[in-house]
């Protein structure tokens, strides 16, 4: 099962942001006491008391606005809503109860949702907590009064938050078929791919992008297997027509994301590689995700014998964070190469589950420093005792050294890629933790 999702959500300046900030345990959403700060919903995975979650900040509602930012906040908030397992709504003891909070109330009532009531800005629980009570009008539990600025009351809050979650939430799925998420801008193809290869039109197909509002799980069989393909909302450049369509969609690609063994990464040939596309790569990459780029309207290309290779350049320039990315020519009008996806998927999936002996990991281990010395530093030279793999999805790795201080970012790719020499590991990130252990005496 993919992590749980819990969206903050209110209307603006009651301190979403900050609240957000709070849990995650780094500024990362804007904070200013100007109302529509935060246009974006950003997200970022937390853990509570050994429970994983995937955390949404949303842009603040305004019920009844006709102003245009507002109103596509009140949208993406409920795109939030409508994705997440619980919601906590965020009121201001300051401000107190107000017209706007009960409209808000009314919608997260008719999500059906489990709904923690949260009234922030209780910086003195002697002083506002009586101000709290008139928020039970709004119907909808409890308040629970916190203040996100001085982090008080925030673990009660997370106890609630938690008690909602589906049982069994954040464990693995009995359901071994392969999950595959197809991710990418608005009208690259994704939806086209799929049709494709079901040989029926059974996602919306437009060229109208941003058609795929919503993530949409397909069964393909191919050669006697079958695979579920989810279908994702595209990514939209923020200065294009309607902001708001990069924001909805960038919640249903991360949880798309977490379900998928494997990320389709759908390019337009036509337009290049770009850093949008950037951005959509970066979240498979992010969560260690195995990897395919696929290049769609392949057929709509003129080409030379070197038309394939500079264009595999430009894309390893833009996304030279993932060197590891399989990369495919397709054409979802004419099925050019789409069969081989098939064969492609179950390879990364093979490499994302590989496991290295520890022994075998330590004899390359030992070639490697004899061909290249570590590093030192002020006379001290890294020792590396040993490397063992610990997991899979992605494969990682604990090398054992004397000083991780010394282990150079440089020396660390070089190890990565000759251990990626001996075993390939194509298509998937291999991720690598240092730890530091005494000399043993003689």
């Amino acid at each position: 099962m993919s992590k749980p999702v819990v969206a903050i959500v209110g209307r603006p300046n009651v301190g979403k942001s900050t609240l957000f900030n709070a849990l995650a345990g780094e500024k990362i959403s804007i904070v200013k006491d100007t109302p529509g700060v935060t246009r974006d919903r950003i997200y970022a995975d937390v853990s509570w008391l050994d429970t994983d979650f995937t955390l949404i900040d949303t842009g603040g509602i305004e019920p009844e606005s006709k102003d245009i930012i507002l109103s596509q906040m009140r949208e993406q908030a409920q795109i939030a809503i409508d994705t997440s397992d619980v919601i906590i709504f965020i009121t201001d003891v300051k401000q107190g109860l107000v017209d706007s909070d009960s409209k808000v109330a009314d919608m997260l009532r008719r999500s059906g949702k489990p709904v923690i009531l949260v009234v922030n800005k209780v910086d003195n629980f002697d002083k506002y907590m009586a101000d709290t009570y008139e928020f039970y009008n709004l119907g909808i539990g409890d308040p629970v009064p916190i203040s996100a600025s001085s982090r008080l009351g925030l673990g009660d809050m997370l106890d609630k938050v938690i008690e909602h979650f589906p049982e069994h939430a954040g464990e693995e799925e009995e359901d071994s078929r392969p999950r595959v998420a197809i991710v990418g801008k608005p009208n690259v193809g994704k939806s086209s791919i799929i049709n494709k290869l079901l040989g029926e039109q059974r996602v919306i197909v437009s060229d109208i992008a941003g058609t795929t509002r919503d993530a949409i799980d397909t069964e393909i069989v191919h050669n006697g297997k079958e695979y579920v393909f989810i279908d994702t909302a595209g990514l939209r450049r923020k200065n294009k027509i309607k902001e708001e369509l990069e924001r909805y969609s960038i919640i249903r690609t991360v949880t798309a994301v977490e379900r998928a063994d494997v990320v389709l990464v759908v390019i337009d040939a036509t337009q290049g590689v770009t850093e949008q596309d950037a951005k959509v790569a970066g979240i498979a990459h992010e969560r260690g995700k195995g990897v395919i780029i696929v290049v769609n309207k392949w057929d709509a290309i003129e080409k030379n014998d070197k038309t394939m290779r500079e264009y595999e350049n430009e894309v390893r320039r833009v996304l030279s964070f993932m060197p590891y990315a399989e990369i495919m020519y397709v054409s979802a009008v004419t099925g050019q190469r789409l069969p081989k996806m098939f064969d492609m998927i179950d390879m990364v999936i093979e490499n994302q589950t590989l496991r290295v002996a520890t022994g075998v990991l330590n004899e390359i281990l030992m070639e490697a420093t004899a061909m290249q010395q570590p590093p030192s530093d002020k006379g001290k030279r890294l020792k590396i005792y040993y490397m063992t793999q610990v997991a899979v999805k992605p494969p990682s790795f604990v090398i054992f050294v004397n000083d991780k201080e010394l282990m150079h970012f440089s020396y660390q790719r070089y190890l990565e890629n000759k251990i990626r020499e001996s075993f390939g590991f194509k298509g998937t990130s291999l991720k690598f933790f240092v730890r530091e252990r005494k000399e043993r005496d003689n």
